[in-house]
């Protein structure tokens, strides 16, 4: 695994989870991201890296599927059981099923392995620039958005459907916040990915509609049963607002 030229931006002070068994790889990671300004910490198996996960000690973690032990997923369900700290899953390369399985049980993002430092770098970049932290520190981002019985409050990251309040991902969360700006347009899946997951869109990469299914599943469909986002072939997705349902 190569380095290569550190890329640009340093992020002093944040702490960085990496969970793999993989100790070679972990000390390579270590080295890059600690190049950049990241405090990075790592545990060697799924029991271990729950605990410290949920220590509320950590900006962000990195997890491998492939774990001793509690095997990732398992580790990802536990997480998510109790935080919504962003996760970055690496997968054995080329494996679509456990990319798709990681967003779905709610991984931010993924990785497959062997993969380049700066990418990851650039991946962690990405999911931090989303989350409350970076959101919090944006005045003109702060408010509350109501969208017929959805409502987004940009402060606290967080959404209510009527009384219910709906767990979301960073990346749910950007994605609803998208939709929310252009309700009743198509928003181009390009604009998707690159404002929600930091990224250009590749034409294999599957992962904003795993995104999106997740988000539909959480808010529910109207009363009436019919979507709130629906898919234009080829374009993007439209969520749908009353008037033009």
């Amino acid at each position: 695994m190569s380095t290569g030229k550190p890329p640009v931006g340093d992020w002093p002070a944040t702490r960085v989870l990496v969970i793999d068994d993989d100790v070679e790889l972990c000390e390579l990671v270590d080295q890059y991201l600690s190049s950049q300004g990241f405090k990075v910490d790592a545990v060697h198996d799924g029991t271990a890296g729950i605990e410290s996960a949920l220590s509320g000690e950590y900006a962000l973690v990195i997890l491998d599927v492939m774990l001793p032990g509690v095997r990732g997923f398992d580790a990802l369900r536990q997480i998510r059981a109790k935080s919504a700290i962003p996760v970055i899953m690496l997968t054995a390369h080329g494996d679509d099923v456990d990319r798709i399985v990681g967003l779905e049980i709610g991984a931010d993002d993924y990785l497959p392995k062997p993969f380049n430092p700066r990418e990851l770098a650039a991946r962690i970049g990405a999911v931090l620039r989303r989350t409350a932290v970076g959101a919090a520190k944006d005045p003109a981002s702060r408010g509350t958005i109501l969208l017929d019985d959805i409502r987004l409050d940009t402060r606290s990251r967080s959404a209510r459907h009527k009384s219910r309040e709906v767990e979301l991902t960073s990346v749910e969360f950007e994605l609803l916040a998208l939709f929310f700006k252009a309700p009743g347009q198509v928003v181009p899946r390009e604009d998707l990915v690159k404002n929600a997951l930091g990224r250009e869109l590749e034409p294999s990469d599957r992962s904003l509609d795993v995104h999106i299914s997740n988000l539909r599943k959480k808010l529910g469909p109207f009363d009436d049963g019919s979507e709130r986002i629906r898919a234009i072939r080829n374009v993007g997705y439209v969520y749908v607002v009353a008037e033009t349902l």
